[in-house]
């Protein structure tokens, strides 16, 4: 059996084909995370048309808005609270639905970032009212110092977070016609943590022990990564099963009409894990048996290395050297500006082309760091016209990659 089939079948998904030769490559994507912190993109409705043609313009296939940061949403959910920005500033805005429109117009894809995963504030009310929901280090202790605030993370092996976290995604991709979802490396399972009692429990029912003190232990370590892969590989199935249902509805729809209506593509599932070793030893997260596996359908693997020299020796990890031939859109994240870090364009022209000779596409880091409030010394307009005329020097792609068919 090939690795392949052999990962497949431990996942219950459909194998990735094998490469044979030189593999065709599925278009390159050039694309860019934006985000309501710090910017102030998402409460203006004219500040998302402008940012999304300006995108356009400059040669953008794909855009990543962030739809869950910290808690909450920015939308009405049965599932958390909306943002409270956004409902100070106007809860009917729906920036997601107003991004997807706009970029929609264009020819561009919307992938909306799912940035907080399973990590939440610890005074969310999620985290009080479903304190056996929260994993816990060994000292019983729960917090972690993460983005100004004290964060926790929910159990993905707990139903109860599993249907919440499902719903959450479900809600959002059905919304308003959107590309996908993605995940980053807060979709995740802290190694120190997994010593609350569900998960004790559950780990003594299923290999007649207890945990390790070691958090490091292997096997330890096994079983909590196979929760996670559980909670993505049922992610999967339950997307899979919307899109069965959209496509059922737009076939109802188009009887008696002379030309006969496609099934809606099957919802994308984007990750955005660092580098291998890191995401396997510090989150558990397999991102390379994902993959294979066929549990995502794109890899964008962060590389904030702020040196050239640095990020091109993070393109040589070999998780990486391998996902070139899983016949996936594999890109690079890659900072574009933030804060007072905000590389030069001769800086970033040599990281794009660096990615881009190793057949990545790239995806920057974020919105504000390409000519906006991080623009840096180069200024806005400058760098505006000059991420343009590097996109026009790649070739721009004709289109985003086509969606996976459906099963």
């Amino acid at each position: 059996m090939s690795v392949n089939l052999a990962l497949a079948a431990l996942l219950g998904a459909a194998p990735l084909a094998a490469p044979s030769g030189v593999q065709a490559q599925p278009p390159r994507r050039v694309g860019v995370w934006l985000t309501n912190s710090p910017s102030p993109l998402y409460y203006d409705p004219a500040r998302i048309e402008r940012a999304v043609a300006e995108l356009a313009a400059a040669g953008f296939n794909t855009l990543y808005p962030n739809v869950w940061s910290r808690g909450t949403t920015f939308h009405r959910s049965r599932w958390a609270p909306m943002e409270p920005a956004l409902v100070k500033a106007n809860p009917n805005l729906d920036p997601i639905c107003r991004f997807t429109q706009a970029a929609h117009r264009r020819g561009l894809e919307v992938i909306p970032w799912f940035e907080y995963g399973l990590m939440e504030p610890a005074d969310a009310e999620v985290v009080r009212q479903q304190p056996e929901w929260v994993l816990q280090k060994r000292d019983g202790s729960t917090g972690y110092a993460m983005h100004g605030r004290t964060m926790v993370w929910l159990n993905p092996a707990h139903p109860g977070v599993r249907q919440r976290f499902i719903g959450l995604i479900g809600e959002i991709v059905q919304r308003c016609g959107v590309d996908g979802i993605q995940l980053d490396d807060h979709f995740a399972w802290p190694v120190e943590l997994g010593y609350d009692p569900y998960t004790r429990a559950l780990y003594r029912q299923a290999t007649g022990r207890e945990p390790p003190d070691d958090p490091n232990d292997r096997f330890w370590m096994r079983w909590r990564r196979q929760q996670l892969t559980n909670l993505l590989r049922e992610l999967r199935a339950s997307l899979r099963q919307l899109d069965a249902q959209a496509a059922a509805k737009a076939s109802s729809q188009a009887k008696g009409k002379a030309k006969a209506i496609s099934p809606a593509h099957p919802t994308l599932i984007s990750l955005s894990p660092g580098p291998f070793r890191f995401a396997y030893n510090h989150w558990l997260q397999d991102w390379e048996l994902w993959a294979v596996g066929g549990l995502i359908d794109d890899l964008i693997v962060q590389n904030y290395a702020y040196s050239v020299e640095g990020f091109a020796k993070d393109l040589n990890q070999p998780a990486l050297v391998k996902a070139r031939g899983w016949g996936m859109p594999v890109e690079i994240g890659i900072l574009a500006g933030f804060g007072g870090r905000t590389p030069t364009m001769a800086t970033l022209n040599e990281k794009v082309r660096l990615a881009t000779a190793r057949g990545h596409g790239v995806i920057y880091f974020y919105w504000e760091g390409l000519w906006g409030l991080h623009a840096g010394a180069e200024g806005a307009g400058a760098r505006q016209s000059a991420f343009r005329q590097l996109h026009q020097s790649l070739g721009r792609a004709a289109g985003p990659p086509p969606p996976p068919a459906l099963p």
